[in-house]
């Protein structure tokens, strides 16, 4: 089955974009720039755990004015596993692709 997430965070706040309820293969993350340059993280925490440094997979990654990054990629998710991400500016939207 085919499911996606989507997400705005506030800035500066980490936020869970995806808790998965069955295993799941995450096909791509799309994070769109909608206003002045920023950055953002993004960290997959292993069954819901606290976030730890080793837990990001993108962390302070620069994204200009307007502009998008697509991750494209295989990141297997466990039940249980929480896609969380993080916006400097709170103008960065998440866009969560996966299949079950």
């Amino acid at each position: 089955m085919l499911g996606n997430a989507r997400l705005k965070p506030i800035a500066t706040t980490l936020s869970t974009l995806y808790t998965a309820s069955d295993d799941c293969v995450v096909s791509s993350i799309v994070i769109c720039n909608i206003g002045s340059a920023s950055s953002f993280r993004v960290a997959v925490r292993p069954l819901g755990a606290s976030i730890d440094d080793s837990h990001y997979i993108y962390y302070d990654l620069p994204l200009d004015a307007n502009d998008t990054f697509i991750f494209t990629g295989g990141i297997t998710l466990k039940s249980t596993d929480v896609l969380s991400v993080y916006s400097g500016s709170g103008n960065i939207s998440f866009n969560l692709f996966f299949s079950t």
